[in-house]
């Protein structure tokens, strides 16, 4: 078997399926507030049920629990799920809720990208059947806020979810890109081995680094955002996903593009 055959493609979603925070022009457009601001309203609503709490101090707490989000999911590779960070909030403030309001309150959070939905990264729509015919598709993804359950819903209201057939999100797998787990779990789920992978992503980091690790390539996608191509280390790079079926033939054959 060639060492340049290419059975799956994965693919990350914020910014590489999904356009990141294109919801919120949306948002503003129906006189809603930020996602940031909302959910921070949210926590204190469910706690002025029961005692009294400033906005302030609410909001203090909820960023110092978003810093230390960032740290673990950057350092240590792990995706607290929404549950878990409210709870860091409420530990901050001292502060507790009934399990049936804190299962509400999560709820609010997990579903706010699915009442109002962001936006299709531009081509993904015309891409994926065309290559859902050559190759198995894949889903690598950290989850912020939207848990897996959620983005499985979201890709199934654009409907696109029965292009993938394997979904690998870090609230489920316990782990986070570029962790190797999360890559060798997706070609476990894809029935291929984890070489014959090219994962497509916009982080260096996370989409490049985390398919290096594991013998697979990666493709940096540009299209919504372009976090470093000049300095990437991907196999390579994807401005449009009109090219990328050309770009995966060139790899095919051993090519760098």
């Amino acid at each position: 078997m060639s060492k340049n055959r290419i059975r799956a493609i994965t693919f990350d979603l914020w910014d590489t399926v999904i356009v990141d925070d294109s919801d919120e022009p949306k948002r503003k457009a129906m006189g809603l507030a930020s996602k940031k601001v909302t959910r921070r309203k949210l926590v204190r609503e469910f706690l002025e049920k029961h005692e009294p709490i400033d906005q302030e101090k609410v909001n203090l707490a909820y960023d110092t629990a978003d810093a230390a989000f960032r740290v673990v999911w950057y350092e240590q590779n792990v995706t607290w799920t929404v549950r878990q960070r409210i709870g860091v909030v409420l530990a901050g403030l001292g502060r507790q809720l009934p399990e049936e309001e804190l299962a509400k309150l999560v709820r609010c959070h997990e579903t706010m990208e699915l009442e109002v939905k962001p936006d299709l990264v531009p081509g993904v729509e015309k891409a994926l059947p065309i290559l859902a015919e050559r190759y198995k598709l894949g889903v690598i993804s950290d989850a912020i806020f939207t848990p897996g359950w959620a983005l499985r819903e979201m890709l199934a209201s654009y409907g696109l979810a029965d292009y993938f057939k394997g979904f690998v999100f870090s609230d489920e797998a316990g782990a986070s890109k570029p962790e190797p787990k999360t890559f060798n779990e997706a070609a476990r789920l894809l029935g291929v081995d984890v070489k014959e992978i090219v994962h497509i992503g916009d982080r260096e980091e996370k989409d490049i680094t985390g398919p290096h690790n594991v013998g697979a390539r990666g493709i940096l996608l540009t299209t919504a955002k372009d976090r470093g191509s000049k300095s990437t280390r991907a196999e390579a790079v994807c401005k449009r996903y009109e090219d990328l079926p050309a770009i995966l033939d060139r790899l095919e054959k051993g090519e760098k593009s």
